[in-house]
């Protein structure tokens, strides 16, 4: 919840400050966040968890793109257990949708004249 007050704020910031001079402390304000809170999550480092689910992301990027887009979650999900890390099927499928990325679908093809 917090983190989803913070990015708003961010992009609030962002997107005023195209149009005129803004006071983030007056947004912070608006929002009820306090500034030192707000520091602190604009400064925090990524937890030894995000770096893994990062590493994992981008390793099952490299599959998708090698397989010319065409792997789902069940193929690239047996690529990376060959590499022995650990990770199921319904998690690859998960980081899949928050990156943006799905398997094609090819249609079988079927001679019509036979």
């Amino acid at each position: 919840m917090t983190e989803a007050i913070y990015l708003e704020v961010q992009n609030e910031c962002e997107y005023l400050k195209e149009k005129r001079r803004v006071s983030v402390s007056k947004v912070l304000n608006i929002l009820g966040v306090s500034r030192s809170r707000y520091n602190t999550w604009m400064h925090r480092l990524p937890s030894n968890q995000q770096k893994q689910i990062q590493s994992v992301k981008e390793r099952f990027q490299k599959i998708y793109d090698r397989s010319y887009q065409n792997y789902g979650a069940p193929k690239i999900t047996k690529e990376i257990q060959k590499y022995g890390k650990k990770i199921s099927e319904r998690t690859v499928g998960k980081y899949m949708r928050e990156v943006g990325i799905k398997a094609q679908y090819i249609k079988p093809y079927f001679d019509a004249l036979q």
